[in-house]
């Protein structure tokens, strides 16, 4: 499995907007897309410096499904013009990570 993991950082005044555009259009509009291989996708935000950094972590079977919903440059960022609109900076590139081990302790 490929873990595709992006960074964006927002003004703490536009963290909510942010926050509403990923997880109620930005998320939405990927899940639709019906891609194959595409497991899960975990969003993360934290304060730093005086912004608010999101990390989304997105789960592929392979990089070959990675660009299908990319293209072949699939370390090109995926940002949505409503999304670049309220955030301060981003990465342009996704890095990519194999998962060699999962555990869960129950």
């Amino acid at each position: 499995m490929i873990a595709r993991i992006w960074h964006g950082w927002t003004t703490p005044e536009n963290e909510m907007a942010y926050q509403t555009i990923l997880l109620n259009e930005v998320i939405p509009g990927i899940k639709a897309k019906n891609l194959p291989g595409f497991r899960k996708m975990q969003v993360m935000k934290r304060p730093v410096d005086g912004e608010t950094e999101f990390t989304t972590i997105m789960y592929f079977d392979s990089l070959e499904n990675i660009k299908s919903f990319t293209g072949d440059d699939y370390e090109t960022a995926y940002v949505p013009e409503r999304a670049r609109a309220v955030l301060k900076r981003f990465d342009g590139k996704a890095i990519h990570r194999e998962l060699v081990e999962e555990t869960s302790i129950s």
